[in-house]
């Protein structure tokens, strides 16, 4: 019987004793043989590739609602579930396994395509290498230590289909050897650089985002959460950080991308990124591209601003207060109201969130629209990604292309990556945080001096560092990156937080959120007023609400999440080790 290839299962088969995760082959009818023939071939398949395993609108668009700075009505049960255990764990079914058991089939049969260059080899091996990098990372950032295969398995192999997880080192540095050579050997040609292939650019990228997290996790988190025990290699932290230095240089030396920054447009162009059809490729390295002709949607408008989907995703005011003043200056007013509040800062800030002069289309006209206490939690309502059209809140029909890995990210990839190595000055400033700021409309000077707020807030004093982690909660606000760094910086705890919405001077008092002269909401303990246009929030009792002094102040909301120690990482599946118990269990899951 022939061996056969495919990107997909055609159907995924029950984990039971008798078979393992990876006990199966690719199904098609067609032979690896007379499949891999030229390079046609060996880029269709690589293409599957793109189309299964590219990152998609849950990934993209709203993984910051599972962090610190985004409010949502409920959280995932991983988080709020005290009693997690094993039993409910997934992810760790034959599905699960099955890119990384295509990619090393396509490895294994690739050179059975005749008559090729070795360059064109190399480039398809490093495509598939970046997916091995990206298939394993996600699995050690859920799982910590994990088994590694670096070929297809033979279902008679038994030591290697029951064999124990390797150390969460050792597949990490497998991971940095598979992301060198895609960034050595993937093709960095014209043809390639605007378009969704993988290319050099988009591996030096990923390595940047890859290898910043892991170093600043092995510094940061004591011991290896999978063991408990201390690391064994103790110079990997600094390893894995020259690394993400080094790959995000080089992309920065090539001179292919930008921050866009235009400022004629310093109020609306950081926001275009990522509302527009069209990818702006000077910015954009890597984009899920989504279009009207080729009828390729998603939901993010409808998820933002339906009061039926219910998460009613929000700032938090703790997060807010960290957006500066244009002028360069730390934000420090209490006791503001809304319009007062967001005046004259950081112009991302009116790019993220409906602030006063904010319009979208209702029947066809632009009309100034407040935040929507049906659709907001904290009165900080996001608008990042939203379609400005009324049309679009009652449909699933976004066409705006969402940003995978922007060039702002390499930017910030790299001061991290130098200040944790210490060695960064005003040059580095210069180069990264400085043109994020600039491009924001706020004075890019380099701070002398920490900010206290987030002092206390991060737990640590260094004043670059703080400000690298200021800049990087805004700049990637919502693009799936806050809940990464807070398990790689050891700050799992922060989850956990009281949620804070806008300050409400007084009760009973109904207030002009966007400043049209129309009064938009009124908090009260009582009875609901009638007065047109007005939502009035009930606080304190039963709502959802309370009030920080009680009748003013900040309101406040909290999820009752339940972040401990061992949720760094989840637990291995009980059905996992049921088949195969020298899997072990996490340290802190047992």
């Amino acid at each position: 019987m022939k061996k056969t290839i495919s990107i997909l299962l055609s159907a995924c088969i029950a984990l039971t004793s008798c078979e393992s995760f990876l006990d199966r082959e690719p199904v098609a009818e067609v032979g690896s043989g007379d499949y891999f023939k030229d390079e046609t071939s060996l880029l269709t398949y690589t293409n599957g590739f793109l189309q299964k395993y590219t990152p998609g609108v849950e990934d993209l668009g709203y993984g910051d609602g599972y962090s610190d700075i985004v409010a949502t009505k409920q959280s995932f049960t991983f988080l709020t579930n005290a009693s997690w255990t094993p039993d409910l764990q997934s992810g760790w079914s034959i599905g699960d396994w099955t890119p990384i058991y295509n990619i090393n089939y396509f490895l294994a049969h690739m050179r059975e395509a005749q008559g090729l260059s070795e360059e064109v080899y190399a480039h398809y091996e490093g495509t598939a290498r970046f997916w091995r990098a990206w298939q394993y990372f996600e699995k050690v950032k859920t799982f910590g230590a994990v088994p590694w295969y670096d070929a297809p398995i033979d279902p008679e192999d038994m030591a290697a289909l029951y064999k124990p997880r390797d150390s969460r080192e050792y597949v990490m540095d497998r991971v940095l050897e598979d992301l060198d050579f895609a960034c050595e050997h993937c093709y960095d040609s014209g043809a390639w650089i605007n378009s969704a292939q993988i290319n050099r650019y988009i591996a030096l990228a990923y390595k940047s985002r890859v290898c910043l997290f892991e170093g600043t996790y092995r510094k940061y988190h004591s011991v290896d959460p999978s063991t408990g025990k201390p690391w064994e290699d103790t110079q990997a932290s600094e390893r894995f950080l020259r690394a993400a230095a080094e790959a995000a240089y080089e992309l920065m030396q090539a001179g292919i991308y930008s921050i866009v920054n235009n400022p004629a447009n310093v109020r609306t162009q950081y926001r275009k990124l990522f509302t527009e059809e069209a990818i702006d490729r000077t910015e954009i390295i890597w984009a899920r591209e989504m279009s009207v002709g080729m009828t390729t949607f998603h939901d993010l408008t409808w998820r933002y601003t339906s009061g039926s989907y219910g998460q009613r995703w929000s700032l938090d005011q703790d997060f807010v207060k960290t957006y500066l003043n244009l002028d360069g200056s730390r934000h420090t007013a209490t006791g503001e109201e809304f319009a007062r509040e967001v005046e004259n800062r950081d112009y991302r800030l009116g790019q993220s969130i409906i602030t006063p002069g904010y319009e979208k289309l209702v029947g066809g006209t632009a009309t100034p629209t407040p935040p929507d206490f049906t659709v907001t939690l904290t009165g900080y309502q996001i608008i990042k990604y939203n379609i400005d059209d009324k049309n679009y809140e009652s449909a699933k029909v976004s066409y705006n292309s969402l940003p995978i890995i922007r060039y702002a990210e390499v930017l910030l990839n790299y001061a991290e990556a130098k200040a944790e190595l210490n060695e960064f000055g005003d040059e580095v400033w210069n180069a990264t945080i400085r043109p994020l700021r600039e491009r924001a409309g706020v004075r890019g000077d380099r701070l002398s001096s920490a900010d206290p707020f987030l002092q206390t807030y991060y737990g640590i004093d260094d004043c670059d560092l703080l400000e690298i982690r200021r800049e990087r909660a805004i700049e990637l606000l919502l693009e799936g990156r806050r809940y990464d760094d807070l398990m790689r910086w050891h700050l799992g705890e922060k989850l956990n937080k009281q949620w804070y919405g806008i300050y409400v001077p007084a009760l009973d008092t109904p207030y002009d959120l966007n400043g049209d002269g129309t009064n938009d909401v009124c908090f009260t303990k009582g009875e609901a007023g009638n007065e047109p246009g007005v939502s009035y929030i009930q606080v304190g009792g039963s709502s959802l609400y309370s009030l920080e002094n009680d009748t003013n102040g900040r309101l406040l909301y909290s999820v009752g999440r339940n972040f401990e120690e061992k949720r760094y990482l989840r637990p291995v599946p009980q059905t996992a080790l049921n088949i195969n118990p020298d899997l072990g269990q996490n340290h802190y899951w047992k």
